[in-house]
């Protein structure tokens, strides 16, 4: 296996830090969950690097809200911050969102979530709620968008992850807890384990297009996602991330991750990999590996578990 990728950059670099000299000027990028957390972020490093970015979010007021305040603070004109609405766990709502997309893509975002819901809700096909939200929204969107990305020519994909996809491989055989007793981390973590295996997929299937695609942890960081989460639970969390080393990020650190996948140019080329802390991350053993140190899964790399989620993915969106 060939080293790691090494970059400068660190937990506490920010967004605007990794792409300070970058010009992306005449790219156009979107960036799902744009309107809160570090997508607010990641839309605002791109924007004040010269691109278009569309914010598909659920909410369009609070995107809109977004949009003038990234607008205002980097001082770009508002018709380079378009907002479009985005509902990832309704796919009629992600199809009306692909097909009103025209022209080439260069960057995709995958970046809204759900985290720890409390209780199993089933929503759409009978889908668990965060692997229906986390994966199959962004899958049917990825895969809309194949011939956007694919007219770029040298398109990035991007796919929010979690060191939470530690917690549980994709159960192809229970995707959705039919059999299992529902645990609101065992999911979370079988649906960030579906992100990383989504970059993987894109990498491999579409390189031929001149399409990339990488998975990231953006770090721990305290936003919305946690909103599902008791109060003591949620102060826990945080607890017990400080107590095992993590760093706590503001938003803009948080974001520094993703846009580096988006669009240094450090990372031209490289595909089919997983990054935290702006590093790309190896193979661990166990989870125990990863305390203070990072790492990735085998099983979330896995080329074969990959091509099986995609097939899978396939089906489920019909």
């Amino acid at each position: 296996m060939s080293a790691p990728l090494h970059t400068p950059f660190g937990a506490a670099t920010t967004a605007a830090e990794v792409l300070a000299g970058v010009d992306l000027s005449g790219r156009r990028a979107i960036v799902t969950g744009a309107s809160s957390g570090i997508g607010v972020e990641t839309a605002r490093a791109l924007a004040g690097a010269g691109a278009e970015v569309t914010l598909a979010v659920r909410d369009t007021d609070a995107g809109a809200r977004t949009a003038a305040e990234i607008a205002a603070s980097e001082g770009v004109a508002a018709e380079r911050l378009p907002v479009a609405a985005l509902d990832l766990a309704d796919l009629g709502s992600v199809a009306a969102f692909a097909t009103a997309w025209e022209g080439p893509l260069d960057i995709l975002v995958n970046n809204a979530g759900v985290m720890a819901v409390q209780e199993l809700e089933l929503i759409g096909g009978g889908w668990e709620r965060q692997f229906a939200v986390n994966h199959i929204g962004h899958f049917a969107l990825t895969t809309a968008l194949h011939g956007a990305l694919a007219a770029s020519g040298a398109a990035r994909v991007v796919s929010v992850s979690s060191s939470g996809h530690l917690r549980s491989p994709v159960i192809f055989d229970d995707l959705h807890f039919a059999f299992r007793d529902y645990d609101p981390w065992a999911a979370y973590g079988q649906a960030k384990t579906a992100n990383v295996l989504l970059a993987v997929g894109v990498a491999e299937r579409w390189a031929r297009d001149g399409i990339v695609a990488n998975a990231l942890m953006p770090g721990g960081i305290a936003t919305r996602l946690q909103r599902h989460l008791p109060g003591d639970a949620n102060r826990a969390l945080f607890e017990r991330a400080a107590s095992i080393g993590m760093t706590i990020k503001t938003p803009e650190q948080g974001a520094a991750t993703s846009v580096l996948l988006a669009a240094s140019p450090l990372l031209d080329g490289v595909s089919g990999r997983y990054f935290d802390d702006c590093q790309e991350q190896q193979p661990i053993a166990s989870r125990a590996d990863s305390v203070g140190t990072g790492g990735v899964a085998p099983y979330a790399l896995d080329k074969d578990n990959a091509a099986r989620l995609w097939e899978v993915s396939e089906r489920l969106v019909g």
